[in-house]
């Protein structure tokens, strides 16, 4: 071989490293699809934030994020291999789904309160008063918190009527109450000029935990690094859009170009100012922290209800409680 070909010959071996080398950092990014339970908003804000700052890449993860919403059933298209894992939107959910024989897994809980509240005109100052109300609630929560509602406050089914995620008939009518999320409703209610008064659940008791991070058990199995690299990238996402939660509000309203920065700023200061994802247990152990303790509670409160067989759901399956844990992202 001449001496005139070897530059060439090493530039060649060259190319071919780098293209070795390449392909290895290509594949060390692994694919996850997630998928939310609703549109974008503020409450998916650490997801978006973790793939806007680069944290899922840091954590050896090339994520998709995909939108949920009304007419779509995230856990069967994840039961169907088409999600790796998703956002479960309730305990309540999660265990009737695996009462009902999905093998689901839960391993992260990002809000430490469920966000669901009940709206109710200023003249209301407690869920006593509403007694007496016709109160508004979507078929969805019908065996969850009405279910909880009927047994702490005495609620009946004679004055429940079916939400359909329009204000109008509260908006109409001084005698509604009406069901909804702590950062979209009451935000959709002031804007349409209604003085109203605002009940968290959580604040009076309701258990569950929220914003799950929930997959199939031979998902959990078999990908666990991938679980935990995505669990712990989540924890820091949520972490640091609470801090400025400008690069994932770009994210929010690109896939949902109908979020506003007037409602993406009322939900993030509901989220900061209640608590949601930085009390309880989170404050100590961090982002994203479940107990056994906690969730016995909801556990108990389905079986009372009927609405799971305790034979079917035990906790320590349904739950893993290490790699939220391990995690340890404190906010």
């Amino acid at each position: 071989m001449s001496y005139m070909k070897l530059p060439r010959l090493c530039r060649a071996l060259g190319a071919t490293a780098f293209g070795v080398l390449s392909l290895t950092v290509v594949q060390a990014q692994e694919k996850f699809t997630f998928m939310t339970n609703w549109y974008a908003q503020a409450e998916h804000g650490g997801y978006y934030q973790a793939l806007a700052n680069g944290i899922y890449k840091k954590h050896g993860l090339d994520v998709t994020i995909k939108m949920g919403g009304p007419q779509i059933n995230i856990i069967q298209i994840m039961a169907a291999g088409q999600a790796d894992c998703i956002m479960g939107a309730t305990d309540t959910q999660m265990m009737v789904a695996r009462g009902n024989g999905l093998p689901i897994v839960n391993v992260a809980a990002i809000f430490q309160k469920d966000p669901q509240v009940l709206i109710a005109h200023e003249d209301v100052e407690s869920f006593e008063d509403m007694k007496g109300k016709t109160i508004l609630i979507a078929p969805t929560a019908m065996r969850g918190m009405w279910s909880w509602l009927k047994g702490k406050y005495g609620y009946t089914d004679a004055q429940a009527r079916p939400y359909t995620y329009n204000i109008q008939p509260f908006v109409a009518d001084k005698n509604v109450v009406q069901m909804g999320f702590l950062s979209s409703e009451p935000f959709a209610i002031q804007k349409a000029g209604v003085k109203a008064n605002t009940f968290l659940l959580a604040d009076q008791g309701y258990p569950p935990y929220a914003n799950l991070v929930s997959c199939m058990e031979k998902t959990v199995k078999e990908r666990e690094n991938t679980v935990a690299a995505f669990v712990k990238a989540t924890a820091e996402g949520y972490k640091s859009y609470l801090a400025d939660p400008a690069p994932a509000n770009a994210l929010i309203k690109k896939d949902n170009p109908n979020m506003t920065d007037d409602q993406l700023n009322y939900g993030i200061s509901k989220i900061k100012e209640m608590g949601i994802i930085t009390s309880g247990d989170a404050a100590q152990k961090g982002i994203g922290i479940m107990t056994r303790e906690r969730l016995q509670k909801t556990h108990a409160f389905l079986v009372e209800n009927q609405m799971i067989d305790p034979a079917k759901v035990n906790i320590d399956q349904a739950y893993r409680f290490d790699i939220a844990r391990t995690a340890n992202v404190l906010p």
